[in-house]
């Protein structure tokens, strides 16, 4: 399920066009799937025999920044982090060449998508069910799972238009966070930024589907985007023409228009990486996740955003139970539960499963050693949409609340909107975070999560609506600085 597409048409109804601008605004019809039917297998390898790698010496796939991070919060390299083995990666390729040789009049084709190093699986894609069969015989592979299967046709996307300036009615004369004021005001944000903690420093990686125009519109340029990924399969020839949801969360945290709207982590570095398929949805979306969280990781990130959340798939809605929610079961939520130990805070959205027969919070957001946020209207109240907890085992979830019904944000026509998800509450809960890490650079991941988890409004008596309530930034940067 992508979160970001689950609010009721009830909900746009009652209120009206302003708050229910389309998440998906460049599309226009369907045309067939190019290049005939296709399928993606992901293989689970034993082990990594054979690597040229070695934990003694990190550096030589992962970035300085990303080895310093795990010194300074006391982590090690360990045999996750490790490349998948390259021995094993030419056999498969050796193996899968000779099979297409062998019934070459089938016009046999494949390809290795990706690689993930934490869970040391590859990616494997063909139009040939013989290849994926010669793949599992290796001694090697220890599972074998279809994970994508290509559809009949996909949406047409078209090109949007943008805005170069904000009409006069978008600005809030006097008011420095214009339309942005209320969700920063709300978890006590604005003082971090009267000390000039605004995200100096710290990298954020915005896992997303799209960042429709982010290169074009003025209020976004004014963000120190550092880099950009495209990790969904084939890569968009057009990475900023894509859906916009990316943009509309990275405008709540990177956003700086006085008296429009000013983001919560105006002057934070920012990695952009597309890792949601809008066009199909199969379980390969958690590999595109997984492998964004671990180059996230690899460039030095400090924070991912995520708002995805997956919990059905086309043509399976059974392929999760509520009871998988335990953190573990789910790949994405796998990967999600390693990011704290490799020291990286990861805020994730809860989902907009609330009103549906899901109800609970949706996949990664179950994982262990996140923030999980969930949405609040103005009046402070649950928003109906956002996913609840408890997880399978018993921990509290969502984690904390912010504001999400509405928020303020840009669309990718570079106009202020009013949006509603537990997608729009997630990146103003992480620029915050950002801005507290700036703040307390001494501290680890687990010590952030912790402590924004510890003076939030319900922390004494948490349930699994509110979880342990709404932050108070300020408060967790007081008694951060005091520990």
């Amino acid at each position: 399920m992508r979160e970001k597409q689950s609010l009721l048409p009830l909900a746009c109804l009652l209120l009206a066009v302003l708050f229910c601008a389309p998440a998906f605004s460049g599309t226009s019809g369907r045309k067939k799937y190019p290049g005939g039917k296709y399928y993606i297998y992901r293989y689970t390898l034993k082990d990594k025999q054979g690597s040229p790698y070695s934990i003694e010496h990190p550096g030589k796939w992962l970035s300085h920044k990303s080895v310093e991070r795990r010194k300074r919060q006391g982590l090690s390299v360990d045999s996750t982090d490790l490349p998948v083995s390259s021995k094993y990666l030419r056999q498969i390729e050796k193996t899968s060449s000779e099979t297409a040789k062998r019934i070459q009049k089938r016009s046999a084709e494949w390809l290795i998508v990706g690689t993930s190093r934490w869970n040391n699986t590859v990616l494997v894609r063909s139009n040939d069910t013989a290849i994926f069969r010669s793949i599992d015989a290796l001694p090697f592979v220890a599972k074998a799972e279809r994970v994508w299967e290509s559809s009949d046709s996909i949406p047409k996307m078209v090109k949007q238009d943008y805005h170069e300036t904000f009409n006069a009615w978008d600005s809030v004369k006097g008011v420095t966070y214009g339309n942005g004021k209320e969700q920063i005001e709300m978890i006590n944000g604005q003082r971090l930024h009267n000390i000039g903690m605004k995200g100096k420093g710290i990298t954020i990686a915005v896992l997303d589907g799209g960042f429709q125009n982010a290169d074009k519109i003025p209020a976004i340029q004014h963000a120190n985007i550092i880099g950009t990924k495209d990790f969904v399969y084939p890569n968009s020839p057009y990475f900023y023409q894509e859906t916009d949801h990316g943009t509309k969360v990275l405008s709540a945290m990177a956003a700086n228009e006085p008296e429009v709207l000013i983001g919560t982590a105006p002057e934070a570095r920012y990695w952009l990486l597309r890792c949601e398929d809008q066009q199909t949805e199969q379980p390969v979306e958690e590999d595109y996740w997984a492998m964004a969280a671990e180059f996230a990781d690899s460039i030095g990130a400090d924070i991912i955003s995520s708002s995805l959340g997956y919990n059905d798939y086309d043509g399976d809605s059974a392929y999760y139970h509520q009871r998988d929610l335990d953190g573990q079961t789910a790949l994405i939520s796998r990967t999600a539960s390693m990011l704290a130990q490799k020291g990286i805070v990861l805020v994730n959205s809860a989902g907009n499963s609330g009103m549906g027969p899901w109800k609970k919070i949706v996949f990664p957001s179950d994982a262990n050693d996140i923030l999980t946020v969930g949405a609040l209207n103005q009046e402070k109240k649950n928003a109906p949409f956002s996913g609840v907890g408890p997880t399978q085992d018993g921990r509290v979830k969502p984690d904390v609340m912010a504001l999400g019904s509405p928020a303020a944000l840009i669309s990718g026509r570079g106009t202020i909107i009013r949006d509603m998800g537990t997608s729009f509450s997630t990146p103003i809960v992480a620029g915050l975070v950002a801005c507290l890490w700036q703040a307390l650079p001494d501290k680890t991941a687990l010590e952030i999560i912790d402590l924004v988890r510890q003076t939030s409004s319900s922390y004494k008596k948490p349930d699994n609506i509110y979880g342990y309530g709404i932050p108070n930034f300020w408060k967790a940067y007081m008694i951060g600085k005091m520990e």
